[in-house]
């Protein structure tokens, strides 16, 4: 059995009610039936010793007899509770149904119905669908079955997909590895050989997926999308605007990488933009505050759009 993590808990999981069905188990034995060193059984019941119930005080934890241990038994004590069903919490139970919904919304149609089963279960069970509410733009459920049909066979897929610029439509033959989720939308994680690297593509931008019978080349593992507000979205592009004072005021409402001061009151602040209509949307607003866009051609489309409306002005 491997020593990952995973495995271990796994392990874990299994060895307390042996050991409460084999007191005074044989340490050397009790390796062997769980088919680890003593060494590794002895590293798993030093975690043991830090498990237990909420509080994390003496008598909640579970107790090993270190002396017994010394001399090759395993005496274990104080986790009967493992005995008796375990009962959801509130939050236990919202976090479960909120994660089965977002589940739900990147499953393809043969996964989404035993979601939908267990997720309705748990919240028939504690009255929560009125008040959990989950939205994941994750595009067409048949483009979600066809990527998790190519993934499970291990062979590359072709893509159209339609870019973060209007009208960018691109065809790119890609190994695709995972569906995932980040703030609110499903992406697909691939190996993308034109560009020798790994990828990430937004599934409501996959207008449609054509899989191959070529066999996925071994890439190495892939990276985790990144979290949080300022880490470097899948799709985002960098943008650096320099600011009058009348301006200044973006940094209180919006996330920035970095906000510098350069002289002559010009503020240089520099944004993630994963939606290039919310940026056009944003440099109108901002108007003549705006001295300098970088790169210049992240501000044609709010130019363009200024200039349409001056000539509706003046027509």
């Amino acid at each position: 059995m491997g020593m990952t993590s995973a495995a271990q808990v796994t392990r874990l999981l299994a060895l307390v009610p042996y050991l409460q069905a084999h007191p005074d188990a044989d340490l050397a034995a009790t390796a062997a039936t769980f088919g680890v060193s003593t060494r590794q059984l002895v590293a798993d019941l030093n975690v043991l010793w830090f498990c237990g119930l909420p509080g994390g005080l003496p008598g909640d934890l579970i107790e090993v007899d270190m002396d017994a241990l010394d001399a090759g038994r395993i005496r274990l004590s104080n986790a009967e509770f493992l005995a008796r069903p375990l009962r959801f919490t509130m939050e236990e139970a919202t976090s479960l149904a909120v994660a089965l919904r977002a589940l739900e919304e990147m499953a393809d149609a043969e996964l989404a119905g035993s979601v939908r089963s267990a997720r309705a279960k748990l919240e028939s069970l504690f009255g929560g669908a009125e008040r959990i509410d989950v939205s994941v733009s994750a595009g067409e459920e048949n483009v979600r079955g066809r990527l998790a049909e190519a993934i499970e066979a291990g062979v590359a897929v072709e893509l159209m997909y339609h870019g973060a610029s209007r009208g960018s439509v691109t065809q790119p033959v890609v190994d695709p590895v995972q569906l995932a989720t980040r703030d609110g939308y499903g992406y697909l994680v691939a190996w993308a050989p034109e560009r020798d690297g790994w990828r990430t593509y937004r599934l409501d931008r996959i207008g449609g997926v054509r899989v191959t019978d070529q066999p996925v080349g071994e890439h190495g593992e892939a990276p985790a999308l990144a979290s949080g507000w300022l880490d470097e979205r899948p799709d985002a592009a960098r943008v650096t605007l320099d600011l009058t004072a009348a301006g200044r005021w973006i940094v209180e409402y919006h996330p920035t990488v970095s906000v510098e001061r350069l002289p002559g009151q010009v503020w240089r602040v520099e944004l993630l933009v994963a939606d290039p209509a919310w940026l056009r949307r944003l440099l109108l607003r901002l108007g003549p505050a705006v001295v300098r866009v970088d790169p210049p051609e992240a501000a044609t489309s709010a130019v363009d759009a200024a200039r349409e409306a001056l000539a509706l002005l003046r027509a």
